[in-house]
């Protein structure tokens, strides 16, 4: 069975008009999942409904069997975690200790475990140390690493990210991309992330779905997807810049690949085979 099933799900604003039309979607534990489309596609939309921040018109979410409803909003919240794009929506307290405590406070810990847990929490996104700093004096990736603290102390099933790497520059998207990767496989929990920068997807995602317009337009793995260039660029996405590079050295004669690498690794081989022929 799916941890995740999302199951012909749609959503109404509260005029009427669709968000989300029939979606379907099933997620396997562990698995590293991109929520992928363009501005409006329904992504956020789609994050409210995991946790119960917002409740559909028709269909049904479970996690891990549990259907996502009022009466098991409790325990939803517990397996799902949600760091939101901009960390300052999330970060509400005077110190990095008492952030990390709320939801552990609410949880009814205490004593030596609640210390335990802060401090576990911060050191696992790199952060020891910084109990006492204000989280809003913080940088940027730093604040990003305390969202992520305050919901890894929860130790939720699942983590939810919308726009994960939004506003870091090059080193801090690196950073983080490590970081979740080192969450998703060292402590065992399921990612799903929406983003717009496709150039980190091929990076941490297993599988990538398309979204727009509310609908989901097709799923697979990050190479499955990504080879379909005309979808991509259909729903005004594009391919990771690699990906561009080999396609255009494709056109021009000068490469002749049957799939399109979408990493610099992935691209070295290639160019490397091309070579080597």
């Amino acid at each position: 069975m799916s941890l995740i099933e999302v199951d012909k799900v749609s959503y109404a604003y509260s005029d009427g008009s669709l968000a989300l039309r029939n979606v379907n979607m099933k997620i396997k534990r562990g698995e590293k999942v991109a929520i992928l489309g363009p501005n409006g596609a329904g992504k956020s939309t789609l994050f409210h409904l995991f946790n119960g921040i917002s409740k559909p018109k028709s269909g049904i979410i479970t996690i891990n069997g549990l259907k996502v409803c009022k009466k098991n909003l409790v325990k939803i919240r517990q397996m799902v975690g949600m760091v939101f794009q901009d960390s300052d929506d999330q970060l509400f307290n005077s110190t990095v200790r008492q952030e990390i405590a709320y939801g552990l406070l609410n949880m009814g810990m205490s004593g030596k475990k609640l210390e335990d847990t802060i401090a576990w929490a911060l050191d696992v996104v790199g952060m020891k140390g910084y109990d006492d700093k204000s989280p809003h004096n913080l940088s940027g990736g730093q604040k990003k690493r305390i969202a992520l603290a305050s919901v890894l102390a929860m130790k939720p099933e699942v983590m939810v990210l919308d726009e994960p790497t939004a506003a870091l520059d090059p080193r801090g998207v690196y950073k983080l991309i490590k970081l979740l990767d080192l969450i998703n496989k060292k402590l065992k929990i399921t990612l799903i992330f929406a983003t717009h920068d496709v150039d980190t997807v091929p990076l941490l995602a297993d599988t990538v779905y398309l979204l727009d317009k509310g609908s989901i337009v097709m799923g697979g793995t990050t190479e499955e997807v990504f080879n379909q260039k005309e979808l991509i660029r259909k729903i005004n996405l594009r391919l990771p810049r690699v990906a561009h590079l080999v396609e255009i050295l494709g056109k021009d004669g000068m490469l002749n690949v049957d799939s399109l690498p979408l990493t610099i690794g992935q691209a070295k081989e290639v160019l490397e085979n091309h070579r080597g022929s």
